[in-house]
C-alpha cells in the first residue's frame, strides 16, 4: 500500500469552494459544507478522532441488530475484495465503524490511517470522504483519493451504501476502502457493485430478523426485479416493509407501518395469488408440524383457533 498525497490539494478544495461550483457539483458541495459548516481546514494534519472502549461498546450495543444481521455478509464480502487490499467497513448512522473485516497483514496501515472500529468518519469531523458523506447524502458513492477534504486522507479510495433498517430509517453504511494506489476504475466499478449488492443483503436480513414471525413477501418493481420486501402477519395485514418497498407503494419511510390488509395495499390479481399461495404452504407446514392439531398450529402461528379455521376453510384445507 503506497501512494503520494496531493501538495497543493487544499488550495485546489479553497479554489473550488471560491469558484461557486458547489451548485453545479455535489463533491465540491460537500468540500463547502466541510468547509463553512464544519469550519475544517483541508490541510488539516490531526488524526481521526477515536472513541474510548466503553463509548465503543455502546456504539456496538446500540446497533446490535444490524451488526448480527451483517455478519454473514460482511464475510462474503471481505472474501470478494479482500485479496486486493480492501478492508470492509460498518459504520453506524454517526459516522463511526463498528465492525470491519481485513486482512492481518494490512492491519497496521489500515489502522494509522483510521480505517477502523471505533474511529469517527462523519463529514462533521472528517470532511468529504466516503462513510460521512454517504451519510448526509443518503446515496451510494465513492470518494477516490483527491475527492476527500483532507489532503492526509488523499491516498484513500472509499466506497460507501447506505443502509435502512426495518422501519426504512437510516441504520448505518457498507464501506469498503483501500489505501492502493494501483485501484483501476474497473476494479472500483466491480466493487461498487459488490458493495450495493451486499448492503441489499444486509438490509433484507435486517427486515426478516424484525419480522421472525411474519411472511415475507417479495414485492416485484415494474422492471422485474425485486421491488423491496413487506411482512405479512397471520391475519393477513401487512405490518412492514423496507424501504425500498415503501418507495414504490407511497409508504412514508421513518416510523413503524399501520397495519393495512395486504389485498388492499398490494392489489392487483398477481399479487393477491402470491399472497394465497405463500399463506397455503405457510398454513400446510403448521398443519404438518402440530401433527394436525389445529389449536397448537393456530398457537404456533400466531393466530387463534377460530382465524385457523376460517383460513383452512378459505383454502380448502383438511386437518
Amino acid at each position: 500500500m503506497n501512494g503520494q498525497m496531493h501538495p497543493h490539494h487544499a488550495a485546489r478544495v479553497e479554489a473550488a469552494i471560491a469558484s461557486g461550483q458547489a451548485a453545479r457539483s455535489a463533491l465540491v458541495a460537500s468540500w463547502c459544507r466541510s468547509s463553512r459548516l464544519h469550519h475544517l481546514d483541508p490541510s488539516g494534519r490531526r488524526p481521526p478522532i477515536r472513541l474510548t472502549e466503553a463509548e465503543l461498546y455502546h456504539a456496538r450495543d446500540r446497533v446490535a441488530p444490524l451488526l448480527s444481521a451483517a455478519q454473514g455478509t460482511m464475510d462474503r464480502l471481505y472474501q470478494a475484495v479482500g485479496a486486493a487490499g480492501c478492508c470492509v467497513l460498518l459504520a453506524d448512522r454517526e459516522g463511526i465503524p463498528v465492525d470491519r473485516r481485513g486482512a492481518p497483514a494490512d492491519d497496521s496501515t489500515f489502522q494509522s490511517w483510521g480505517l477502523w472500529i471505533g474511529a469517527v468518519w462523519s463529514e462533521e469531523h472528517e470532511g468529504t470522504n466516503g462513510i460521512g458523506t454517504s451519510l448526509v447524502e443518503q446515496r451510494p458513492l465513492t470518494i477516490d483519493r483527491d475527492q476527500h477534504f483532507f489532503t492526509r486522507n488523499t491516498l484513500l479510495s472509499c466506497t460507501a451504501v447506505p443502509i435502512y433498517d426495518h422501519d426504512g430509517i437510516l441504520a448505518g453504511v457498507l464501506d469498503v476502502s483501500s489505501c492502493r494506489a494501483d485501484r483501476t476504475d474497473a476494479f472500483a466499478n466491480l466493487i461498487a457493485l459488490a458493495a450495493g449488492e451486499a448492503a441489499k443483503r444486509i438490509e433484507a436480513d435486517l427486515f426478516r430478523n424484525a419480522f421472525a414471525h411474519a411472511r415475507i413477501v417479495l414485492r416485484p418493481s415494474a422492471d422485474g426485479h425485486c421491488g423491496g420486501l413487506v411482512a405479512v402477519d397471520g391475519d393477513d395485514l401487512v405490518i412492514g416493509a423496507t424501504r425500498s418497498a415503501r418507495v414504490g407503494l407511497g409508504i412514508a419511510p421513518g416510523r413503524p407501518l399501520q397495519p393495512v390488509p395486504a389485498a388492499d395495499l398490494l392489489g392487483g390479481d398477481a399479487a393477491r395469488d402470491h399472497l394465497a399461495g405463500g399463506q397455503r404452504a405457510v398454513l400446510q407446514r403448521a398443519l404438518l408440524r402440530a401433527g394436525g392439531n389445529v389449536s397448537a398450529a393456530a398457537k404456533a402461528l400466531g393466530v387463534s383457533r377460530a382465524t385457523l379455521h376460517r383460513k383452512l376453510k378459505r383454502f380448502e384445507l383438511k386437518h
